[in-house]
């Protein structure tokens, strides 16, 4: 009874938090004054940001240019890092020694590239909390291979996806021209293992997440129907793979219709489903609206990968999802760029715009906004901070409208954009304080004295409690290192209780 009776008074308090449409609290423009895109960027736990993409170099390739900034947005430290070809970085993710891990090709064999096997090579580059490379390693084969997401996996190694075109070097397999690469590395750089995946066509893979059993799951696109491909619908379709701790394949499916659909971002749920993102032409198959050329589409999956509900989404013209994260009220927040003015994007401010939209947990637009100038905006990475506002990456060409700044060509435009939520937000309080959230360990919770002495509770995501504790100074650390990856509410007091919502890694 008194799970119920949480479980209804979470609900009635949701009742009250008020959904905003975000401002630009901070907007920064940083570049070479040549052609730079971000394509990642995450929240540090010093409350700040680091971003990974390229810049243009002085021999007029590109370098992995990599920016940590403050919770501000100010320039911290930046490094780049490559050689005289072109290096492209992909993917960044703080990691537990305060460090960083980055993904990406390159086609160098010099400057700070050892070991180049032949065209473009996955890059591995682990660097220190100032940005001082530790270890690099190049991974392929004599063809082209490309790294597009890494992260690091609960063992302390790290989990790599891209694709590759090789049959040698690293590359024990391909099935025919382009393959989903996946390659587990141990915290030091040396390969665990590495598996191939996908039929005699292309596939080309986006993103990689470990899943709560210790697997991976996987998403891109391919336009085989043989090899370890089935159900393709026509040209390229959404290709979701789901694969045990050591790469063997659980399930695969292909989603989509006879027209390009292709997967660029997936995470997993606080179900235990998924949540997968990326665009559409289609519109028979698996999509069942198209609102004109491309548009934004969004699928979710159980955890054995049947669909839950799917959503187009946008107007006449170009529209596409680069990235999207569950929110810490169990709906999505999905960040990639639009050219259209009509069906559901309200506002172009000229040629492409970022386009941001807030989605209910099932699907429904909760609020879209579009931010950029008169030039090309295009959003690649976004991710909610711990002040329940967003942090969003990729580059501008503009010089006016949202955009300050510009050194000239595209930039790497920053845009921290406010809450969404109203002050009356579950866990908003001149009580309580708390980070970070996202959490892969622990909670940093800071009281005032009228909460000392009393208690601290969690609970799962169905309202069961887990554990209790005393809070017993201003300052205390609540470890969730025992507890698997999910939603968990911690509730704060003995009278009048607060709750907030954590998500942990």
């Amino acid at each position: 009874m008194k799970t119920i009776l949480f479980i209804l008074s979470i609900f009635v308090i949701s009742l009250f938090v008020r959904a905003q449409v975000p401002t630009i609290e901070w907007q920064k423009s940083l570049g070479s004054g040549a052609w730079d895109q971000a394509h990642s960027i995450k929240q540090t736990t010093d409350g700040g940001y680091i971003v990974a993409g390229y810049k243009t170099d002085n021999q007029n390739g590109f370098d992995y240019w990599i920016v940590k900034l403050s919770n501000t947005g100010n320039i911290e430290w930046q490094k780049s890092f490559g050689g005289s070809g072109i290096d492209n970085a992909n993917s960044i993710q703080q990691t537990t020694d305060g460090g960083y891990i980055i993904a990406g090709y390159s086609n160098s064999t010099d400057g700070d590239i050892t070991g180049n096997i032949g065209s473009t090579d996955y890059w591995i580059v682990k660097i220190s909390s100032t940005g001082n490379i530790e270890w690099q390693k190049s991974l392929g084969g004599s063809w082209g291979d490309q790294a597009y997401s890494i992260q690091q996996t609960s063992d302390g190694g790290y989990i790599i996806a891209g694709y590759s075109d090789s049959n040698d070097g690293d590359v024990t397999v391909n099935n025919g021209l382009s393959d989903y690469w996946v390659v587990k590395l141990s915290n030091t750089g040396i390969i665990v293992w590495q598996k191939s995946f996908g039929g005699s066509g292309n596939e080309y893979c986006h993103s990689i997440k470990q899943t709560t059993d210790g697997g991976y799951i996987i998403v891109g696109y391919s336009n085989s129907n043989d090899g370890d491909v089935s159900g393709n619908y026509g040209d390229n379709d959404f290709w979701v793979v789901k694969t045990n701790n050591i790469g063997s394949i659980e399930w695969q499916k292909s989603f989509g219709g006879s027209g390009s659909d292709e997967a660029h971002s997936v995470q997993q749920t606080l179900d235990g489903g998924f949540i997968v993102a990326g665009r559409t032409n289609s519109n028979d198959g698996d999509v069942t609206v198209n609102n004109g050329l491309n548009d934004c589409w969004v699928v979710k999956l159980s955890n054995t990968g049947t669909i839950v509900w799917q959503k187009s989404f946008g107007g006449s013209l170009n529209d596409d999802v680069r990235s999207i994260e569950q929110t810490t009220d169990g709906g999505y927040i999905i960040a990639g760029y639009s050219n259209s003015n009509d069906g559901d994007v309200t506002v172009n401010i000229g040629m492409t715009d970022y386009w941001v939209v807030k989605l209910s947990n099932t699907g429904n637009i909760v609020w879209q906004k579009s931010f950029g100038g008169s030039g090309s905006d295009a959003a690649f990475t976004i991710q909610q901070t711990t002040d329940g506002g967003y942090i969003v990456a990729g580059f501008s060409g503009s010089t006016d409208g949202d955009v300050t700044g510009n050194n000239g060509g595209m930039d790497y435009w920053v845009v921290k954009l406010s809450s969404s939520v109203g002050v009356d937000e579950l866990f908003s309080s001149d009580k309580v304080s708390f980070f970070p959230n996202p959490t892969s360990n622990h909670i940093k919770l800071k009281v005032n004295n009228q909460l000392i002495g009393s208690t601290y509770s969690i609970y799962n995501n169905l309202g069961i409690l887990i554990s209790t504790g005393q809070i017993k100074e201003e300052n205390i650390i609540i470890k969730l290192d025992g507890l698997s990856s999910g939603f968990y509410l911690i509730s704060i007091g003995d009278n009048n209780k607060q709750t907030f919502k954590v998500i942990k890694n």
